[in-house]
């Protein structure tokens, strides 16, 4: 008899991680595959219309050695809030005010709320729908006062449902979503927040929750007039990062609407978006498509791939580390064409001290090939970023511009974030392409200011072991995933808050 106990629990012993290892394996493979939620990864109709703004802000210093912050994109949001009549339908990542910096940022977050709040009561049909992410409010932590606010004026808030999307860090995810997310985040916080010293403590569950490293990360707002698609959050403590974005009208509006449609409706948002009145199509210069998700990798791929000799790349990016981006361009090099590259150095977030990946490692990875054809510069930033992510490529036939939300890494456009940007085609005698090479004209070549520096400024910053890290982790790792969340993990044993810091890009 006792023969028989011991060994029904040795099979017990061995049974049960095996069940539990069985169901993780499962929960792990699920999500990580499993079918996306109806209208994510969109890419919209093609519309040709007559003009489109290319707006940018710019942290530098002049000529004199004093600091600037040329912001516009902002000025221009508030203005088209201004102009709403019918409907204000915004998606924005970051949206608060905390921060540690003694620096006194830009009250972003307040002011947006204000306009929003203000155009409301002048126009009492107005509608507004406004989509966020979690990590505002340290995922459900506690109530935050911009939000809040927006409520009380009957603003329709949208938190988007971030266990729909699939997981970038799958096996943490499956753990997580196996044992941890059945408690929820809310309740009595006793951490210090990951924002800022000044914002609510928060659970530990919220930090569970925030290692699934996901997020909303679009940053776009649409109205029956105009629609704006940026690199810009409306927080506070990104008031000076230097950002891109376009300012459109027509029907792009409609596919604007219809992106964030299907957020609302993941997200136990209203049943019902506003409609955008179709206009007749128009037969401008210049072609418009609204691309989120994998659909901008898709496209960003194409058009690196379609590239020729004597057709030059212009890059200006915070991230740069997707591997089929990095050999696309390498490819592209090869095949002869000019690829300049504006690149932030990872070294400043929020007021934290980063080590420089993963656009260090990169960077070398670029130059290690000896090629003439790539020339990288590094924005010179203090404590803000040089946040932009946009493409753009010359070619004889016409020019290419990709911009928006998505940095150029797996998690932002492999299908696993959410990210929105847009794709314009347009001859070199239209005004957006003639703005968009001054902007990468004046950076590159420090016109009126000091915006860049050369490349071995900032790469003689990356100690071998760093970069060592970087490629055994691209080369020898089972997946890519794995090696995003690895190099995290680096910075988080050096700087005690960069790994949070770092998702927020």
């Amino acid at each position: 008899m006792k023969k028989e106990k011991n060994s029904w629990y040795a099979k017990k012993r061995i049974y049960i991680p095996a069940i539990i290892i069985i169901i993780v394996t499962i929960v792990i493979s699920y999500n990580q595959y499993k079918p996306l939620p109806e209208g994510v990864s969109y890419e919209g109709e093609i519309h040709q219309v007559d003009d489109v703004d290319f707006l940018y802000d710019l942290s530098y210093k002049d000529q004199n050695g004093e600091i600037q912050h040329e912001r516009r994109i902002f000025e221009e949001i508030y203005h088209a809030i201004e102009e709403a009549e019918s409907y204000i339908v915004i998606d924005m990542f970051l949206f608060n005010g905390y921060y540690d910096e003694k620096v006194k940022f830009p009250n972003i977050s307040e002011t947006l709320t204000r306009k929003i709040v203000e155009q409301s009561k002048a126009k009492p049909n107005l509608r507004v729908i406004f989509i966020t992410d979690e990590v505002n409010t340290s995922y459900q932590s506690y109530k935050l006062k911009e939000i809040e606010t927006l409520k009380e004026h009957g603003v329709e808030v949208v938190t988007t449902n971030l266990d729909r999307l699939r997981d970038s860090n799958p096996l943490y995810s499956g753990v997580y979503r196996t044992f941890f997310q059945w408690f929820g985040e809310s309740g009595y916080g006793w951490i210090r927040n990951p924002m800022a010293s000044n914002a609510p403590k928060v659970t530990f569950r919220s930090y569970l929750r925030l290692l699934n490293i996901k997020a909303n990360h679009r940053k776009l707002l649409a109205t029956e007039k105009t629609a704006i698609i940026s690199s810009a959050n409306p927080h506070d403590a990104s008031g000076f990062h230097s950002n891109i974005a376009f300012r459109m009208d027509g029907n792009i509006i409609g596919d604007f609407i219809k992106a964030e449609e299907a957020v609302g409706r993941f997200s136990e948002g209203p049943d019902v978006f506003p409609e955008y009145e179709k206009e007749p199509e128009r037969e401008g210069p210049i072609k418009v498509q609204l691309l989120t998700e994998g659909k901008i990798y898709q496209h960003v791929l194409a058009s690196i791939r379609d590239t020729r000799k004597g057709d030059r790349i212009w890059l200006g990016m915070y991230y740069i580390a997707d591997r089929k981006v990095v050999e696309e361009l390498t490819d592209a090099a090869k095949r002869g064409v000019k690829i300049n590259m504006v690149l932030d150095p990872n070294q400043n977030a929020f007021g934290s001290e980063k080590i420089g990946l993963p656009n260090l490692p990169v960077s070398a990875e670029f130059q290690e090939l000896g090629e003439d054809n790539i020339e990288i510069r590094w924005y010179k930033t203090d404590k803000e970023q040089f946040h932009s992510k946009l493409l753009y490529i010359q070619r004889p036939e016409d020019h290419i511009i990709i911009g928006g939300s998505a940095n150029y890494t797996e998690r932002n456009l492999d299908d696993y974030n959410l990210e929105a940007n847009i794709k314009i085609q347009a001859p070199d005698s239209e005004q957006i392409t003639k703005d968009v090479a001054a902007y990468f004209d004046r950076i590159w070549s420090n016109e009126d200011g000091a915006y860049t520096a050369d490349y071995e400024e900032y790469q003689d910053k990356l100690p071998a072991l760093k970069y060592v890290l970087y490629r055994i982790q691209n080369y020898i790792s089972v997946h890519n995933l794995l090696n995003r969340h690895r190099r995290v993990m680096v910075g988080n044993k050096s700087k005690k808050r960069c790994f949070t810091k770092t998702i927020l890009g």
